[in-house]
């Protein structure tokens, strides 16, 4: 059995932090005078950015430093550097696993599935998550966005997955998002299991099997269906 997880939304709560490290950015904002940013924020402009593939390799100063520079011609290196060490401060200091999420790693490893994280954004910065998060400990394999080159937008690191481990024919896709974790996952001929929850979780599900409010009942699901085949 391989059982590919998605970090971000799925195991941790990255956009509650991210959130918090906005919140914690909008007086800065307003202090530096940088009324540009504050309204590209407040009128919700980011969302634009979703499809976009380039980002979805950057870690969230590269994305605060592409904001920034989408917004003015010219930002100093200091303003850069003090609004990163905020930004960075603010979001470990608010990013935690879900409750369910060490749970539902250890239920797949007693059932012997091999679990690989396909997950978007920079090597350094989810690297980082997981060595804060303590979580690589549960996983037989890494692929990151930003060290393939590809985004979760396209099925290669998805591919990658599942060629890692040729002999598992029975496979799984857990994310919370459609149109990359469970897409993905359709790609390779996974069971895909979306977890509403994160930034994504209010968007119509084009992709999945099944629709799950947490890591439990995705848990339940894996064992329901391994038993079908069993």
């Amino acid at each position: 059995m391989l059982v590919i997880v998605d970090l971000d939304d799925t195991l941790c709560n990255t956009w509650e932090a991210a959130r918090w490290s906005v919140l914690r950015l909008l007086p800065h904002l307003i202090r530096k005078r940088k009324f540009k940013a504050l309204l590209y924020i407040l009128t919700q402009r980011y969302k634009e950015l979703e499809q976009s593939r380039e980002l979805h390799l950057l870690d969230l100063d590269e994305l605060v430093e592409n904001f920034m520079e989408r917004i003015y011609q010219k930002i100093s290196e200091d303003d850069l550097r003090e609004m990163f060490e905020l930004v960075d401060r603010t979001f470990f200091s608010n990013l935690k696993l879900y409750p369910d999420a060490i749970e539902f790693l250890k239920g797949l490893k007693e059932m012997n599935a091999k679990v690989v994280l396909v997950t978007d954004s920079s090597s350094e910065w989810q690297r980082k998550k997981l060595e804060y998060l303590n979580l690589k400990q549960y996983f037989d394999h890494l692929i990151i966005s930003g060290e393939t080159g590809h985004s979760k937008l396209e099925p290669y690191n998805f591919i990658l997955a599942k060629r890692r481990f040729p002999r598992e024919n029975e496979i799984y896709v857990v994310g919370d998002r459609d149109d990359t974790d469970m897409r993905g996952g359709k790609e390779i001929g996974a069971t895909t299991i979306l977890v509403r929850r994160g930034y994504f979780k209010s968007l119509l599900p084009k992709h999945a099997d099944y629709v799950v409010k947490d890591l439990r009942e995705a848990l339940e699901v894996i064992k329901n269906e391994h038993k079908k085949r069993t």
